[in-house]
C-alpha cells in the first residue's frame, strides 16, 4: 500500500512536471511547424525591417536582440527605440542586408531563434540548413491590412514569448480606434472622400508611390479615403508613376514615408529639378505630411499602427477628427498596452521626422 501512493505520488510529479519538457511548437506565416528551444535568449531578425522593433517594445527591452538589419537600425536611430531601448544600438547588423544573409556572420551571433522574412524561401532554407531555429513572419499575408499583420505578429510573439503575452489587449485597442474611425467616416459620400496620393520614394530620378496592392491603398481604406493611385497595377515598392500622372489625379493630400528623405518644403518649394509640385491641390493647400515614426517608419504594420491609424485619419478629414489630441492618444496606448512612459518631447519627435529618417534604408536600396 505504502509502494502504491509513493509510485502514485511520483506519477502525479511527473504530470505536473511534464509541461515544462514538452516541445513548444508553433506555425510560422510560411505553414512550417517550429519546434521552439526551451529558452529563448538571443534574438535575431533579417529581412523583416519593422519586427526589430515590434519584439523590442513587445518584450520591453532590447537584451535579448543580438541582430537586425540595417534599415532596422537606421529607424531606431532616427527613431524612438534606440533611445526607449539603448541596447538595440548594440545589435549587429553585418551579417544581412536586404534579402542577402551570411550565414556564417550570423552563426557567430548565436541566435535562438531568427525571424525572417515570409515567401523568402532561399533565406529560410539557409538559416534552416544551419541548425538555426527559423521563424517565418509576413508582412503581406493579409493583403496589407496593415491593422491584422499588428495584430497577427503580435499574436504570434505572445506564442512564443509567453511570459509577455498581450495579444488580447493590443488586438483590442486596435480595434477599438479601427471603429472610432470608421463612426465618422462612414457618411462621407464617395464624391466628397478625399483623394490621398503616397509619396512611398521620391528624388530627382524617380517617384514610387503606393498602387492597389501596397500599404497605402489600407490607409486609405481604413480612413475613408480614395487612394489617387489606385488604378496603378504595380505590386508593392514597384508603382513607379510620372509627374504627368499626379496632374492628372490632382490628390486632395499627399503622405510622404519615412523610406524617403523627402519632406514637404521639397514639393512646396519645388526643390527637385524637374518637377513643377506648384499646381498639385495637396501642395497648394499646404496638405503634405511627413508619416510619422515611432519605434519604427510607421507606413508599414507595427508598434505605432494604431495611433498611425487616427493621425491618418485627422490629416485627412481635420474637421472630423478636430477634437482628437494625438500626442495624449501616443502617449496612452503606448503605457497601456506596453508599459513605456513617453516625455512630451519623445511624443513631439514621433510627428516631427527629418530626412535622417530614411537612413539605413535608402543606402540598403542604392
Amino acid at each position: 500500500m505504502k509502494k502504491l501512493a509513493v509510485l502514485l505520488m511520483a506519477a502525479m510529479v511527473m504530470s505536473f512536471a511534464a509541461p515544462s519538457f514538452a516541445a513548444r511548437v508553433v506555425t510560422d506565416e510560411d505553414g512550417f511547424k517550429v519546434t521552439l528551444p526551451d529558452k529563448i535568449e538571443r534574438v535575431a531578425i533579417a529581412g523583416i525591417l519593422p519586427f526589430a522593433s515590434v519584439v523590442t517594445v513587445f518584450l520591453n527591452s532590447a537584451k535579448k536582440i543580438v541582430g537586425i538589419p540595417p534599415a532596422s537600425m537606421g529607424a531606431a536611430k532616427a527613431g524612438l527605440l534606440g533611445e526607449l531601448f539603448p541596447d538595440i544600438l548594440k545589435a549587429q547588423t553585418g551579417f544581412t542586408s536586404g534579402s542577402d544573409i551570411n550565414i556564417e556572420e550570423l552563426m557567430t551571433l548565436r541566435p535562438d531563434i531568427v525571424f525572417y522574412l515570409a515567401g523568402d524561401k532561399e533565406m529560410g532554407k539557409k538559416i534552416r540548413a544551419a541548425g538555426l531555429t527559423a521563424v517565418a513572419i509576413s508582412p503581406t499575408k493579409w493583403n496589407y491590412d496593415v491593422l491584422r499583420t499588428y495584430d497577427e505578429w503580435i499574436k504570434t510573439l505572445s506564442q512564443i514569448f509567453p511570459e509577455s503575452a498581450k495579444s488580447r489587449e493590443a488586438s483590442a485597442y486596435s480595434k477599438s480606434v479601427y471603429a472610432d474611425v470608421q463612426k465618422k467616416v462612414k457618411n462621407i459620400k464617395p464624391e466628397a472622400r478625399k483623394k490621398v496620393l503616397y509619396l512611398f520614394q521620391y528624388d530627382d530620378k524617380k517617384i514610387v508611390t503606393s498602387g492597389k496592392s501596397f500599404f497605402g491603398q489600407y490607409w486609405c481604406d481604413a480612413v475613408g479615403a480614395k487612394n489617387a493611385a489606385e488604378e496603378v497595377p504595380a505590386e508593392n515598392m514597384n508603382a513607379v508613376i510620372t509627374m504627368e500622372q499626379v496632374y492628372k489625379w490632382n490628390p486632395d493630400v499627399i503622405f510622404i514615408t519615412n523610406f524617403t528623405p523627402a519632406l514637404p518644403e521639397d514639393l512646396y518649394s519645388n526643390k527637385t529639378p524637374g518637377r513643377d509640385w506648384s499646381g498639385v491641390r495637396a501642395v497648394k493647400n499646404k496638405a503634405v505630411y511627413k508619416m510619422p515614426l515611432g519605434t519604427y517608419r510607421s507606413y508599414t504594420p507595427g508598434i505605432d499602427t494604431p495611433v498611425t491609424l487616427l493621425w491618418t485619419a485627422q490629416k485627412v478629414y481635420p474637421q472630423l477628427f478636430k477634437n482628437v489630441d494625438i500626442e495624449k492618444e501616443t502617449r496612452g496606448y503606448y503605457k497601456k498596452i506596453y508599459g513605456v512612459t513617453l516625455t512630451d518631447k519623445q511624443v513631439k519627435q514621433v510627428f516631427n521626422q527629418g530626412r535622417a529618417s530614411a537612413s539605413g534604408y535608402v543606402n540598403q536600396t542604392k
